[in-house]
């Protein structure tokens, strides 16, 4: 079959990756890709908003699936539209897509479902926010309700900063993503990221991966879109991967259901390993990034036919093979990421720094002239490697990042840390 694959990400050059070993595959597009991406797919000049053009381009090209890698599009309606022109895609559709598109939504959601998750409230008035935050001392969590490319929440170790996340948030900081926000308790434990397909009706799990959202060694710093990530991760042992299936995947896969928009595609469940147990921070709608490389790289199966079976609801005739072997991604950044930072500077000595086998370096922000590769992003490249263990892949890739020669760019030095710290204890 012939497979377009929205957007220009690192998830997407892992998802293409994936995508272009299926014995299934005919062509393989990505619209618009990067410079990666351009190694295992044609990419073509179509932005992930541009609907017109991309229904027109699997028109013209017989495209007979779509997947949909980032966020902005599905909570757009481009599942919608696919739909309309006959055109089967992996993803949900608007309406389900509010589960990330909303947060007021969701925790609406959870709330009238019993879905365990933090205390919260809505607010579209800056007057009643801060009235709420008279009742609820810092230190608490701020959140745009919209979109905001990962960067909408304000932890507010003050009251002074939850009082200035008030009127950031309402003052445009975030534009249309923060006409309404959300207040919430903060959560003491450890952040995990658990995956499962969904089909409308049935949910596959996916092995567990654990990222790193601060920009500086050790969790400090600014929140980014995700500076490295690892799979599997240790808190998410199987007896807390069942537990999430039966207390937060399984009832809101019943509950969009009954609301009369069942969710297909991938359900991404952000949680807070809580001394009481597994809590809800937020519903992504798509795989994360950088997640999905380290599952991609693990993965054994063929992911193109359990991507089909979400759209065509035959999930439960699907088993997927995950390889034992750990995998570690570490995130490549522009000097000034989260904040501003220059575009064009020139990556060299790819390809020899993923030259080992288990070795793949993922393209985000980049693009090549043909002659040479350049910085266009915040976040770059995510440089992904096997190991034996958590301490082995972090090792390899580590390997890998020092053989880039990048000087406009930096990492994190410590992404895995957790794990390695459990397995030299259990060593």
């Amino acid at each position: 079959m012939n497979v377009l694959v929205i957007g220009s990400g690192g998830r997407e050059h892992a998802l293409a990756w994936a995508i272009a070993s299926s014995p299934l595959l005919g062509e393989l597009y990505c619209a618009p890709g990067n410079a990666g991406i351009a190694d295992v797919a044609t990419c073509v000049d179509i932005g992930v908003d541009d609907f017109d053009g991309i229904v027109a381009f699997c028109q013209e090209n017989s495209i007979d699936f779509v997947v949909v890698g980032p966020e902005d599009p599905l909570v757009g309606g481009i599942v919608d539209r696919l739909d309309e022109a006959g055109i089967k895609s992996f993803g949900p559709n608007a309406a389900a897509a509010q589960l990330e598109g909303s947060k007021g939504f969701t925790k609406d959601l959870c709330a009238d479902y019993d879905i365990p998750t933090a205390a919260y409230g809505r607010f579209a008035d800056a007057a009643e926010a801060k009235a709420y935050l008279d009742k609820h001392a810092a230190p608490i969590v701020i959140k745009a309700d919209g979109l905001a490319a990962g960067k909408g929440v304000i932890m507010a170790e003050t009251d002074a900063e939850a009082v200035a996340a008030v009127d950031e948030i309402f003052g445009g900081k975030f534009g249309g993503a923060g006409a309404e926000l959300v207040i919430e308790e903060w959560l003491e434990g450890e952040e995990a990221s658990f995956f499962a397909l969904c089909d409308g009706k049935t949910a596959v799990p996916l092995v567990g991966a654990q990222d790193h959202k601060r920009v500086g060694d050790g969790d400090v710093g600014l929140n980014t879109g995700g500076m490295g990530a690892y799979s599997p991760a240790p808190v998410l042992s199987m007896s807390m991967q069942f537990a999430l299936m039966d207390r937060i995947v399984n009832p809101t896969l019943a509950a969009m259901a009954e609301k009369g928009m069942p969710f297909k595609g991938v359900l991404f469940v952000g949680l807070m390993i809580t001394k009481d147990g597994p809590k809800l921070i937020e519903f992504n709608v798509r795989f994360g990034d950088p997640e999905c490389q380290v599952l991609m790289m693990r993965l054994m199966s063929d992911i193109l036919p359990a991507l089909v079976a979400c759209h065509d609801g035959t999930l439960d005739q699907i088993e997927l093979e995950w390889n034992d072997d750990a995998a570690l991604s570490v995130v490549m950044a522009t000097e000034g990421y989260p904040e501003a930072y220059e575009k064009g500077s020139e990556i060299k000595n790819l390809e020899a720094a993923a030259a080992e086998d288990g070795i793949e370096i993922f393209h985000a922000g980049t693009q090549s002239d043909g002659k040479k590769t350049t910085a266009h992003g915040g976040r770059v490249l995510a440089v992904t490697a096997l190991g034996k263990s958590v301490a082995a892949a972090q090792s390899r890739a580590y390997k890998a990042v020092d053989a880039v020669d990048w000087p406009e760019g930096f990492c994190r030095r410590d992404i895995g840390y957790r794990a390695v710290a459990r397995e030299k204890q259990s060593a």
